[in-house]
């Protein structure tokens, strides 16, 4: 009988001999066990790689066909955080993006590559594209800040060699609009100009928005009015600044010409400079304000007092004379509201050169503001204060700063006398900044019926607006040119306050060497030229932040304190000169 553990089969040898081989039935068992567990472990491998493959090619973007070529993927980039208005509109932002780059060692045919990829990338450098990948070097540059567009269009060229690398671009999503006061940023991400390079390590590696003063709305309006003004006029130039005059907070700052942060490389290097804060000006009779406000404030003078203005004022081979011209005895409203040089003149060697140069320091006047930008300009101050320098500082000659500093100033006269320097960072609800006390809360009340004056009665007539108390100071004054002064260069400007009972608002603006057109006669003073600018802003800006205009202004403002004097030393006349 057959042993019941063998099993039989027949086989043939070489000569066709059928032969018996004998196998045990556990082995035969044991084999069939392991091909079956051979089989699933392929049938298994072969659905993943299936399930892999699918996923790539139809669930996924097939855009990541080229990061698979292109090797291991790069690390995250860190995005930069955001700048925000003071009301959390978006300035400034960043988008991802992808930046094109090679191994020149794995381009076997560069002019090829390069006449591909400029069929796609109409911005591309054919000629630099070219010469970086004929050099020796491992990595380089072909082109940043691809749209995806851009990138699948390159994706689908199937070109060996290409690589993509994961990047931010840097936007702004208002273009021109803040451009002075946000900066930009340099191609690998790093801040150059502006706030961007001011913040830039608090930006760098993301966290949370930066807050600005800046009110997108405001500095809209200001822009566009400071355009008009410049196609208006024929400018070369202009800047402008609306501050809060209680906070010191930025609302707007504009300077002209201005640039696109989107579009860096097509920006002349003369419009990135910002007039705002990093211009120095002679800035003319704005400087009346601080002159008269210097001498009240010190007891020099009282409003009842006066001076000669008859005659010009020659000291050395200089002369002081009035655009103006009365030709007679000033009081020292007047002197204010009509631009008297002259009497400013004499009024601030009464008042002595040392003590202005104290009240000039403590408005901020005599060195740089501290605002947080990195373009800011130190004033230009007489190297020597001799007794001419006293008198021409006195109506804005002879001293150069900045128009920010300027608002700044003019803020502290009207604010109550409080000197809080520029900021452009949002303050909290409600937080009023430390400030220093430069001027008595009465010789701020006095100067505000005087600036309202000066729109009412002087050369500020264009700034008045309807519903709104404007007060204000013009200034013109003429540019050095060739070592002299030229009287057809000039920086025309108008610094106004309103309500000017109880200030909110600083307005400033500032125009470049214009001219005067056929509305004002060929003149280009600030009173013709910058005046009605601010104006205008005020008109729009009211509304705009909530104050609703008084249909029925009281004449000359408010309740108002008056003042009696005898202007051409005969019957004497009341103004108001103070609100109470």
């Amino acid at each position: 009988m057959r042993d019941p553990q063998l099993s039989f089969l027949e086989t043939l040898d070489g000569t066709g001999t059928a032969s018996r081989v004998t196998v045990p039935d556990g082995a035969l068992e044991t084999g069939r066990t392991r091909l079956w567990v051979t089989a699933i472990v392929f049938a298994l491998s072969f659905l993943i790689v299936a399930g892999r493959l699918i996923d790539l090619t139809v669930f996924t973007d097939g855009a990541l066909s080229a990061a698979a070529r292109s090797g291991p993927a790069p690390a995250a980039v860190a995005s930069r955080a955001d700048i925000v208005d003071r009301n959390g509109v978006i300035l400034a932002t960043s988008l991802p993006t992808a930046s094109l780059y090679a191994d020149p060692g794995d381009v076997p045919d560069p002019e090829q590559t390069v006449t591909r990829l400029a069929a796609v990338l109409p911005g591309l450098d054919r000629r630099r594209a070219l010469a970086r990948l004929r050099s020796s070097a491992s990595f380089v540059w072909l082109h940043r800040n691809l749209t995806p567009k851009q990138q699948h269009a390159v994706n689908r060229l199937g070109l060996p060699g290409l690589q993509f690398k994961r990047s931010e671009r840097r936007t702004y999503p208002h273009g021109r609009a803040a451009a002075h006061v946000l900066g930009l940023t340099d191609v690998d991400g790093r801040g150059i100009a502006g706030v961007e390079r001011f913040f830039d390590r608090m930006l760098t590696g993301g966290g949370a928005p930066v807050r600005l003063s800046i009110d997108l709305r405001v500095q809209s309006l200001l822009h566009r009015e400071l355009a008009a003004a410049v196609d208006a006029t024929s400018a070369g130039g202009a800047a402008g600044v609306v501050l809060d005059a209680r906070t010191g907070e930025v609302l707007a700052m504009a300077s002209l010409p201005d640039f696109d942060p989107n579009r860096p490389a097509e920006t002349p290097p003369a419009s990135r400079f910002n007039r705002a804060t990093k211009g120095v000006y002679e800035m003319g009779s704005t400087f009346k304000l601080f002159t008269t406000a210097m001498a009240l404030d010190s007891g020099t003078v009282s409003l009842t007092d006066g001076y000669d203005a008859r005659q010009p004022i020659r000291v050395s081979r200089f002369t002081i004379a009035d655009f103006h011209a009365k030709k007679r005895w000033l009081s020292v409203p007047e002197i204010l509201v009509h631009s008297s040089n002259i009497g400013a003149a004499k009024m601030a060697l009464d008042v002595g050169a040392e003590t202005q140069q104290d009240y000039l320091r403590r408005l901020g006047l005599m060195s740089a503001a501290h605002v947080e930008l990195p373009e800011v300009a130190a004033p230009l101050t007489p190297s020597r204060w001799r007794e001419v320098n006293t008198m021409t500082v006195a109506f804005g000659h002879g001293i150069a700063v900045t128009p920010l500093q300027v608002a700044a100033a003019t803020a502290s006269v009207v604010n109550g006398g409080v000197h809080r320097p520029a900021t452009i960072i949002r303050q909290p609800d409600g937080v009023v900044p430390a400030g220093v006390q430069v001027l008595t809360a009465d010789t701020s009340r006095t100067m505000r019926g005087l600036m309202r004056l000066v729109v009412t009665h002087g050369t500020g007539r264009n700034a008045d607006v309807a519903g709104y108390r404007v007060g204000g100071k013009t200034g013109t004054a003429e540019k050095q040119v060739g070592g002299g002064y030229s009287g057809d260069a000039l920086v025309s400007s108008f610094v106004g306050a309103f309500p000017i009972e109880a200030p909110r608002y600083v307005v400033l603006v500032v125009l470049d060497e214009p001219t005067g057109t056929e509305e004002t006669g060929g003149r280009a003073t600030g009173g013709w030229v910058a005046a009605p600018v601010v104006g205008r802003i005020v008109s729009r800006l009211g509304p705009l932040v909530g104050l609703a205009p008084d249909p029925a202004p009281a004449p000359g403002g408010g309740k108002a304190r008056l003042a009696s004097y005898a202007p051409d030393g005969g019957a004497a006349r009341e103004w108001p000169v103070a609100f109470e």
